[in-house]
């Protein structure tokens, strides 16, 4: 027994004259846990020693061949035998090991195959090493076996990029003998015959020369280091491949040795928690309830959000009704529509037919009152609260009895939105981010009336758009934008009192986000936060210090960033070249302020903006607003641009530490006691050595 598990049940043996069949089944994906790594040594082992067998074929049950690790063994202590030790123990097999490959055969699945002595694959099966996307290498031989089957530009390829391999592809490349159609049980007794009978060539990769080229690796190596110069595993892969030249068991150490010093890195630890966070938010009560059908849904507002809304829905395969309010915009959504899809096709994300069958399931419409049949409306107009809720009282008398009503607002109130219906239960937030059809994130919000099979609902469209669903309160901005709002203060704070906006910019790329702050803002449109100033005007706090001055002026000139050729930064060449009148601006209200510059290190920049993040995003988890810390993280991993390896902002603020934080922001508030304020959370785990982590398992 094996955790709980019995041997017996995960792995089971047969035979059939001179063969013997292995079947590996462990539900729901065939993982490489306890029980199966022992059940498959002991079965190697005790077939070669009876000695009555002349070939040996391993297939699995189910859906798949073997899927990967063992996700409920990730943190916890090895346990022997490793998967490296049983697979050196079923390549040193005297009796030949043919593998069955159907399904997906990934990392630890892929490597059990790599360590056979011949591989049969199920026409559609796909092969692949993952790991890197984990922060690690593949650690059971697969940086040594890959290459000596298949060379080293394909070796490194489908190692670096974590990729899933189609089996013709891995059929070409000789990583795969054949491909055939079949039962895998079948499949494995007809590859077994085909050993015994000659036709089928077994091979051992301990026994093959890899072919060595020093260039494609130093070039390999350069490039990984150019284009994740923030990343440990990548290049850490390359050492491991480079050591295919040596004996086997040689190079078997050297990727163990490499595998450890990733296992050992805080990366490693932040992409383990984003694989997990992805599917800890929508494992919560909430999403799991009853819920409604959606089988036709309504978008109103064909601008950017719109029609990225409709596409998503689109091409997951749902009727969508689009409605605007004048024939030309119409048309813009519908083109726009058009050409996301055809963007898709060029991608390769969709096919040509399913791009066909996507346009013909798209109906536009001038009239609101064609959404009378529709299960869900989708409204994405302009974030004024007097505008929606004019749209929602008007659905709440066309739309059936039933129907969802939602609204995509970045900021406004989900709850005053619904006091213009009679069915405040039907109603809550769906805010897709833009572009809406590519982005990932979801922010689900419930209002204080949004009915339960509402909210499940939700969920189940996220599941079905494949985006990641996060539940959110309502609060100005929810998750995500509100604690934005903060930390954006941060960044004009620090242009304010003596950075640039390129040094800003610079220091958090360097960090690890794709862009800086300001790129960013020219990008979605300096007038966006320009219209939320104005709007919250009224509620500003006289206490705090405006932090907009330099922003609003650079608007006041009609530079709203890349959509008018220049903001911050300036676009007539494409890529951002800093705009040269921006900095007299900045001087200007400097002066006008009486603030003297002073000087920021990059550091300086990093640890004063992740502080203002963490701070904002500890007080969303304190008042409810995020249900639990790894929300938090998932809302600025998949919608914000966090850095992936990172783990989201308050993964990270566990690896500061709350004590240290706490020290850094009363250090800050002896500048600003207004904006450095310690949360209240934050003191009390500094005070009692917890983590947010901590919160998450309690959640």
């Amino acid at each position: 027994m094996a955790d709980g598990v019995q041997v017996a049940d995960v792995i089971s043996t047969e035979t059939a004259d001179d063969i013997a069949l292995i079947c590996i089944d462990n539900p729901p994906v065939n993982a490489t846990g306890h029980a199966v790594r022992i059940g498959l040594s002991s079965a190697i082992s005790d077939i070669n020693s009876a000695g009555k067998a002349k070939v040996i074929a391993l297939y699995c049950a189910g859906r798949t061949f073997t899927a990967g690790a063992d996700i409920r063994e990730f943190g916890k202590p090895p346990k022997q035998p490793s998967l490296p030790d049983v697979l050196n123990e079923v390549e040193r097999s005297a009796i030949p090991v043919v593998s069955v490959i159907h399904g997906t055969a990934l990392g630890g699945g892929f490597e059990i195959a790599l360590a056979t002595h011949a591989r049969v694959a199920i026409k559609g099966a796909k092969v692949g090493l993952p790991e890197v996307l984990l922060g690690l290498l593949p650690g059971a031989g697969g940086t040594q076996r890959l290459p000596r089957l298949a060379g080293l530009s394909f070796a490194l390829d489908v190692i670096l990029s974590g990729r899933q391999v189609p089996v013709s592809e891995a059929l070409e490349k000789g990583v795969v003998d054949r491909v055939v159609e079949g039962a895998p049980r079948d499949v494995a007794l007809a590859a077994a015959r085909q050993v015994l009978d000659g036709t089928l060539t077994t091979r051992r990769t301990d026994r093959i020369e890899a072919e060595y080229d020093r260039a494609v690796l130093d070039a390999t190596l350069e490039g990984v280091r150019r284009k994740a110069p923030h990343l440990f595993s990548p290049a850490k892969c390359v050492e491991a491949v480079a050591a295919c030249n040596l004996p086997i068991d040689e190079g078997l150490k050297v990727e163990r040795q490499a595998f450890l010093d990733c296992m050992e890195t805080p990366q490693r630890a932040g992409l383990i928690h984003a694989f997990f966070g992805e599917r800890a938010v929508s494992n919560i009560a909430e999403a799991k309830g009853p819920t409604r059908e959606i089988a036709k849904i309504g978008v109103i507002g064909g601008g950017t959000m719109g029609s990225g809304i409709a596409t998503s829905c689109l091409i997951a395969g749902l009727p969508v009704r689009l409605i605007e309010v004048a024939a030309d915009g119409l048309e813009r959504g519908v083109a726009t529509i058009t050409k996301n899809l055809d963007g898709a096709v060029s991608r390769g994300k969709l096919s040509s037919d399913k791009r066909d069958a996507a346009i013909a399931m798209l109906e536009p419409s001038l009239e609101m009152e064609s959404l009378s049949d529709v299960d869900l409306v989708i409204e994405a107009v302009f974030e004024q609260m007097d505008v929606k809720k004019d749209i929602f009282g008007k659905l709440d008398a066309i739309c059936k009895p039933g129907a969802i009503l939602a609204s995509n607002t970045s900021y406004l109130d989900i709850d005053e939105i619904a006091t213009s219906t009679n069915r405040p239960g039907d109603v809550l937030g769906l805010h897709f981010f833009s572009p809406a059809h590519v982005m990932r994130l979801l922010e689900i919000v419930q209002g204080k009336h949004t009915g339960a099979d509402v909210l499940a609902s939700g969920f189940a469209l996220a599941k079905r758009l494949k985006k990641v669903g996060v539940l959110a309160q309502v609060c100005d901005g929810f998750i995500g934008n509100r604690i934005l709002a903060h930390y954006g203060l941060c960044a004009a704070y620090l242009v304010l009192d003596g950075a640039s906006p390129q040094q800003v910019d610079r220091a958090l790329e360097q960090f690890g986000f794709a862009m800086g702050p300001h790129k960013v803002s020219d990008l979605a449109g300096l007038d966006i936060g320009w219209m939320t100033r104005k709007r919250k005007a009224e509620t500003r706090d006289p206490a705090q210090r405006y932090a907009g001055d330099i922003a609003d002026k650079i608007c006041e000139n009609g530079w709203f960033g890349r959509k008018t050729g220049q903001g911050y930064y300036l676009y007539d060449s494409g890529a951002p070249v800093p705009n040269p009148e921006v900095a007299g601006i900045i001087d200007a209200v400097r002066a006008a302020k009486g603030i003297t510059p002073k000087d920021f290190s990059d550091e300086d920049i990093v640890d004063r903006y992740m502080t203002a993040m963490i701070v904002e995003a500890a007080r969303v988890v304190e008042d409810g607003t995020a249900k639990r810390p790894v929300d938090v993280d998932m809302v600025f991993l998949f919608g914000y641009g966090f850095p992936r390896f990172r783990g989201g902002p308050l993964h990270y603020a566990d690896t500061i530490g709350a004590a240290a934080l706490v020290e850094r922001i009363e250090g800050y508030a002896a500048e600003d006691a207004h904006y450095w304020r310690v949360p209240d959370i934050l003191r009390k785990m500094a005070a009692d050595g917890s983590t947010f982590a901590d919160l998450n398992k309690e959640g």
